[in-house]
């Protein structure tokens, strides 16, 4: 039997918005411990050019949840306003999109297949079906912000490995 659109990207948004809580709850211990500037930590990056913790953090929620809410426009464009600044404001829009994903009905999702999905950004436009855009673009997108935001964590020293990453697998039960 084939997956359904909902199999193919629900429990793989989940698993990482998980992720994103829990790289947040390691996160703020590890800076508890260290008696860290939080401001410090949140806005951290791995490079100059590169957006910080808190926009990676956010972007796993914008990728999950903001690509689902933005189906029923029809047309997806990043939301540029600034992403919280604090480990209670991104968990707040993680829990978010977590209950949004959560509330996705199977069949309702399954009835979105074909339809047409934009995503639009300054000069750029790219168009594309909802299971591609689900599953070529948003998908990619919050695995790369999620992993984005465990390298920034684990260059900071916060003591995370591979196991914190992958989160709640879906592994086959006895």
């Amino acid at each position: 039997m084939p997956l359904s659109l909902h199999q193919a990207f629900v429990p793989s948004a989940l698993q990482m918005l998980g992720t994103a809580q829990h790289l947040l709850t390691k996160t703020e211990s590890w800076c508890a411990e260290k008696d860290c500037d939080h401001d410090a930590i949140l806005n951290a990056r791995l490079i100059e050019d590169m957006l910080p913790f808190t926009y990676q953090i956010k972007s796993v929620a914008e990728h999950t949840a903001g690509a689902i809410e933005a189906l029923g426009e029809g047309v997806y464009s990043p939301d540029l306003t600034p992403p919280p600044t604090t480990f209670d404001g991104l968990r707040e829009k993680l829990s978010h999109a977590k209950s949004v994903m959560e509330g996705l009905d199977e069949a309702e999702m399954e009835s979105w297949i074909g339809r047409d999905m934009r995503f639009e950004f300054k000069t750029t436009r790219l168009d594309f079906t909802v299971e591609d855009f689900l599953l070529s673009f948003s998908q990619p997108n919050f695995y790369f912000h999620c992993s984005a935001a465990y390298s920034i964590a684990r260059h900071l020293g916060v003591p995370i490995g591979k196991t914190d990453f992958l989160g709640r697998m879906r592994i086959r039960s006895a």
